[in-house]
Order: C-alpha cells, then sequence, then structure tokens
C-alpha cells in the first residue's frame, strides 16, 4: 500500500500530523487529504485566500512543502460550478502549494461537474457492491478524461463484512450510530444510505458469494478494485490485522463473471430502489 487519505477535519488535524511524522522514516508514499469541513458549508467560504490558509495548516501538519493532492471535501454543489474556485485551485498548483487537486462528491452528477473540468486530477466517490450508480456513467466518464477515481467506502460502513447483526450496537461517536438517519452529514455516507435491516440481510447473502479463501471483506474489496476506471480504494481499518486483510484483496483472482452477475442480481433486488435514484 503507497496511498493514504486523509483530511484537515479528521481530528481536527490530528490525522494529518499522525501520517507526518509516519512520513519522516517512510518516504515515497502518496499522501491525498481534503479541506473545507471545518468551515460553515456554505460556497461563499470556497475561496483561494481560504484555501491557502487550509493548504498552508495541512502542509505545516504533514511536514511537506508540497501536497501530494488535496480534494475539496464533499462541498456544496454550486461549488462544482463555479469558474472561480477551480481557478482558485489552479493558482494553488502554480504556487506549488499543491500538486494536483481533486473533489469527494457525495453525487454522481457533481461527479460529472467535476470530470468535466480540465484541472480535476481525482474524483472519490462512494463506490460499493451496495452502490452501483457510478458505474454507469461516471467511471467511463473518469476513463475518458484521465481522471483518477478513489472509491471510498468500500465496504458500505461495514456492511459488506457480514459482520454485522440486526442487533449489533455501535459506539456513542460512531456514524453509524449517530447518523443512521443522516441527522449529522448526508445519509448516504452511512450503510451507503441502505436500510440497516435490509443491508444486514443483503450482507449475508453477499458473504455466501465469497470465493474459497477470501473473507466477504476481501471480496468486496476485489469487487471494487477490478470495476474499470477505478485507481484505488480507501477501506478504513481500526487494527493493523485489518489493515493487513484488506491489503491483501489485491493479491485475490478477479471475481469470475458468474458471481459478478450474482452481485448484480443481488443489488437489483434489494438495493437498487433504496440507493440508486439518489446518489
Amino acid at each position: 500500500m503507497t496511498f493514504l487519505d486523509t483530511a484537515d477535519v479528521y481530528g481536527d488535524g490530528r490525522s494529518e500530523r499522525i501520517i507526518g511524522r509516519f512520513l519522516r522514516n517512510h518516504p515515497g508514499l502518496f499522501v491525498a487529504t481534503k479541506m473545507g469541513r471545518r468551515v460553515a458549508q456554505i460556497p461563499e467560504n470556497y475561496t483561494l485566500d481560504n484555501f491557502r490558509a487550509w493548504t498552508d495548516r495541512s502542509r505545516t501538519n504533514l511536514g511537506v512543502d508540497r501536497l501530494d493532492l488535496v480534494q475539496l471535501h464533499c462541498p456544496p454543489t454550486p461549488v462544482f460550478s463555479s469558474d472561480a474556485v477551480f481557478d482558485a485551485l489552479d493558482t494553488l498548483v502554480a504556487e506549488e502549494r499543491i500538486a494536483a487537486y481533486g473533489v469527494s462528491v457525495e453525487t454522481c452528477d457533481q461527479a460529472l461537474t467535476a470530470i468535466a473540468r480540465p484541472g480535476v486530477a481525482t474524483v472519490q466517490i462512494i463506490c460499493n457492491a451496495f452502490r452501483h450508480k457510478p458505474l454507469e456513467r461516471v467511471l467511463p466518464a473518469a476513463a475518458e478524461a484521465g481522471v483518477g477515481i478513489i472509491a471510498r467506502v468500500p465496504l458500505a460502513s461495514g456492511l459488506l463484512s457480514g459482520r454485522y447483526r440486526h442487533d449489533t450496537e455501535f459506539g456513542p461517536d460512531d456514524h453509524r450510530t449517530f447518523n443512521r438517519h443522516g441527522e449529522a452529514f448526508d445519509v448516504g455516507e452511512t450503510f451507503s444510505g441502505v436500510d440497516y435491516a435490509t443491508g444486514v440481510e443483503a450482507a449475508r447473502e453477499f458473504a455466501a458469494l465469497a470465493p474459497p479463501g477470501a473473507t466477504p471483506a476481501q471480496t468486496a474489496l476485489r469487487w471494487v478494485v477490478q470495476q474499470p476506471g477505478v485507481s484505488t480504494v480507501i477501506p478504513g481499518a481500526r487494527t493493523p490485522e485489518q489493515a493487513r486483510a484488506n491489503s491483501a484483496a489485491a493479491d485475490l483472482p478477479p471475481l469470475p463473471e458468474d458471481t459478478l452477475a450474482a452481485i448484480r442480481d443481488l443489488y437489483d433486488r434489494r438495493i437498487r430502489p433504496l440507493v440508486h435514484h439518489r446518489w
């Protein structure tokens, strides 16, 4: 693994600082950070002066002169259509504060708007076995434009690991508790917007499709990385063992067509009516 995903809002900079300390002894890693969620989510806050201040803070946190990749962190929809915003991002590149920029999005329409911008290097979007809509237009458009796709929430907030039951409880500071219905931020970020009870049942069916020697989580990651146009996938991990298991998914052979067909059928039957029209 050579790609690390973080953001200035994670721990209010603590995540970046931890990674920065790690980078001092482990050069050569690519770090993608994000900006924009530490202020009120209004388009007026997406200015060149703020961008300079935010990226300067991230550069200090990470201990680097130039950031590898900065992504707008799921900004308000009007931001994606603002020439001034993307002119400001181009200025950051010209000033060598950042090497490249991208966007993290909630919807496919936001992704397509961003991909049409000539300076956008990457789009980060939810893509997993319970979120197929990006496969239809976003991934093909990105491939044609030479834009990288960073697939996030690849395990649908852990649903696709097959470890959860209907009575599973999560900690009070876990978004799977406090954002179950979108109380804190876009509900599509939690369980990919799938109703939890439906997700648990669908995840059981998904787990039965795992090939011999692979866990359901590894199967879910393998599904993501073999989608045409996906550049990298960013699963979370709470332990070193989980991180190693996640990385081992890259060593699995591609899922065969009958398994892919079964996953499509599962999505169409159980998941599509819940999420496909929304994001």
